[in-house]
């Protein structure tokens, strides 16, 4: 693609770049999947994505592929080995969540639910406009804040209403590509495909 193309963000970096145009909006609909995003959104927090985004390889290793049934065995042991890991973003909090979130995916399934339903419950209704400025774009809606008090009740932590929009945004539940970005159009399409 030109460089001349518009682009929300990331276009003075090959990696942002590629994040950008083929997976941020892109529908997510695996547990593991959205489960990496949850958790990735969560340690962003505060943090620049592009920070998180050339960490992911070391955060994918660290957390055994944000495998929720192999993150959830994890103890104090691995909790420790994972604040000495200078790869990855080394929070007690997030990561402690991120152990605490694997099990809270376990317990859905044991109730009976996913994941998967539980995050694709709350995609907002088509409607709204393509954003035409970064300040057209919320930190927060009703879904985002219902997303969270949703996941906390099934005791996910560190996902706040802001974090669950971030992961929204992520997974494809909505499109915030501006408009006339180069990927907002290839995005909507996507996201029409799995239309519920």
């Amino acid at each position: 693609m030109a460089d001349d193309e518009l682009r929300c963000f990331g276009a003075d970096d090959p990696l942002y770049r590629e994040y950008h145009d083929h997976e941020w909006g892109r529908p997510v609909l695996d547990e593991r999947g959205l489960y990496e995003r949850i958790s990735l959104e969560a340690f962003q927090s505060g943090l620049a994505w592009i920070t998180i985004l050339r960490k992911r390889d070391n955060f994918r290793a660290a957390f055994a592929g944000f495998d929720p049934e192999r993150v959830a065995r994890f103890g104090g042991d691995d909790v420790a080995r994972l604040l000495s890991d200078v790869g990855i973003v080394r929070n007690r909090l997030k990561v402690e969540a991120t152990i605490a979130n694997a099990r809270a995916v376990l317990e859905l399934r044991e109730a009976g639910t996913s994941l998967e339903e539980v995050v694709w419950a709350h995609r907002p209704d088509d409607g709204r406009s393509a954003p035409a400025a970064w300040g057209d774009v919320p930190a927060v809606t009703p879904e985002s804040t219902a997303l969270a008090k949703t996941l906390k009740k099934h005791g996910f932590r560190f996902v706040g209403p802001t974090t669950a929009y971030a992961a929204m945004q992520a997974c494809g539940l909505v499109n915030d590509h501006l408009a006339g970005c180069v990927a907002r159009t290839a995005t909507e399409r996507a996201q029409h495909a799995v239309r519920r």
